[in-house]
């Protein structure tokens, strides 16, 4: 049986008529659940939301979302990254509704739970669709992967900056910048 939107918006009120908090998604007709991520992954995903902020905002460039926003895709699955950006050009007003379009940078953040090759096939099928960049942030190494659609991957380690110039021009963050500090 294929699902469509409505059902998963019927689900969720349904869960939210319950008091349950899960995240829904429609992949090919199916409905994948997820439950809260770790804490590490979610203070990574806000951090990263704040650096994008602290460039996009003041420039007007466009609109940061977290990971409840939800995108329909081309293909009618309803996805949503953890981190994700769409340019002012293309969403000059927010809708009370998941969003019809492909974000143009997406990112996911591996939890401690995550399969990384599920990961990777969900950023290379956003760039498939539409995005213009895709990165997968894996704590678990200490890295931070950078798709783009004509199929380069550069990987950022250690003291590496991570730039996005295709979307974001001048903007720069030292990937040390996006783990979690240990307070001793």
């Amino acid at each position: 049986m294929s699902l469509t939107i409505q059902d998963v918006e019927r689900l969720q009120q349904k869960l939210e008529d319950e008091q349950q908090d899960y995240q829904i998604e429609l992949q090919e007709g199916k409905i994948l659940v997820m439950g809260p991520s770790d804490i590490e992954s979610s203070e990574i995903g806000a951090q990263l939301i704040y650096l994008l902020k602290l460039w996009v905002n003041p420039r007007k460039l466009g609109r940061i979302f977290d990971s409840s926003g939800g995108f329909i895709m081309p293909n009618t699955d309803l996805r949503a990254p953890d981190v994700s950006f769409v340019a002012a050009t293309r969403l000059k007003r927010t809708v009370r509704d998941f969003a019809q379009l492909v974000p143009d940078l997406v990112v996911e953040i591996k939890s401690k739970t995550d399969r990384i090759s599920k990961l990777e096939d969900k950023v290379k099928l956003f760039l498939e669709l539409g995005a213009t960049i895709g990165i997968l942030i894996n704590p678990d190494n200490l890295t931070v992967s950078v798709y783009r659609p004509n199929g380069e991957l550069e990987v950022l380690i250690g003291e590496d900056k991570l730039t996005i110039n295709e979307l974001l021009p001048g903007w720069e963050v030292a990937i040390s910048e996006l783990w979690p500090p240990v307070f001793e």
